[in-house]
């Protein structure tokens, strides 16, 4: 065999060699664009409302030590992303379309709807939101509130920031979910917890009903959930009343009906959970 004949040879066994190693990449299965865009871009899930609802510990005030200021307040947002774990993701599947979820948590206490607004607290979600994020919205505690002017709201105005919010949710795709305010520990009657908020648990059942919303009724959810555990095991562990001397940040005690123990927080993030494993979005 001559020279040439070698190299000619050489060069087709290279050249079968090239194209059988490209059959094979070529058979590898590939992932859709589709697929690769759910891993890329997780679902967001944007929590808007007051102190119930706050995240304490993710650097609420700038400089200060959760652990030794605030602890153990915990808002439900503050828990809520531990629910949302890739095992449990296929539980919420009708309004998560990713395989991974972010809650960011956006509430801050004392706000009622009109403050959030006024403090451009909703303006700056409203610029990160993307078509098919979650905007849950959990007001009414402060909006109530006659006696504290800076942060009060009247029913009409309650319902209007509501509607707001909804609305500009839907400008971007995103999907709005209201929820009624979650309860406090008070007034209690035959060993059931009553509604203290009034029109302000009606009013967002009439938005939602008028603008066909999602609606979380948490405060009779909450009501129902609290009486069965009985009102000494959820003052005692659910909500802020603390003995003097067991919590740095609260040497004297604390006598507190409204914000919650982590285990309050925990409770009540599940109950919102498990109510959105009934919602639908498209």
């Amino acid at each position: 065999m001559n020279y040439y004949n070698k190299i000619a040879i050489i060069a087709c066994t290279a050249m079968l060699s090239f194209g059988c190693a490209e059959k094979k990449e070529d058979s590898t299965p590939k992932v859709s664009q589709e697929e690769e865009n759910t891993k890329e871009n997780p679902q967001t899930i944007f929590l808007i409302g007051d102190s119930t609802m706050a995240n304490y510990a993710d650097d609420y005030e700038p400089g200060k030590d959760y652990m030794q200021t605030r602890y153990p307040v915990t808002g439900w947002g503050q828990v809520f992303q531990q629910f949302f774990v890739k095992d449990s993701l296929a539980e919420v599947k009708n309004i998560i379309h990713t395989d991974s979820v972010i809650v960011d948590d956006r509430a801050r206490g004392g706000r009622s709807t009109r403050t959030f607004f006024q403090e451009g607290r909703w303006r700056n979600v409203f610029e990160e939101l993307k078509e098919n994020d979650l905007v849950i919205m959990q007001f009414g505690h402060n909006d109530a509130a006659e006696n504290k002017p800076e942060r009060y709201v009247d029913i009409e105005g309650y319902k209007e920031f509501l509607r707001l919010y909804v609305n500009q949710t839907r400008e971007k795709g995103a999907t709005p979910i209201i929820l009624t305010p979650v309860a406090r520990n008070y007034p209690w009657e035959d060993g059931h917890l009553q509604n203290v908020h009034g029109e302000y648990d009606q009013a967002p059942k009439d938005v939602a009903k008028e603008m066909n919303v999602e609606l979380i009724d948490l405060n009779q959810l909450s009501m129902d959930y609290f009486s069965k555990k009985g009102k000494d095991f959820v003052s005692e562990n659910y909500f802020m009343n603390l003995p003097a001397g067991k919590y740095e940040a609260y040497p004297d005690g604390q006598n507190d009906n409204t914000h919650f123990q982590p285990k309050g927080a925990e409770a009540v993030a599940q109950l919102v959970f498990n109510e959105l494993k009934k919602v639908k979005t498209k």
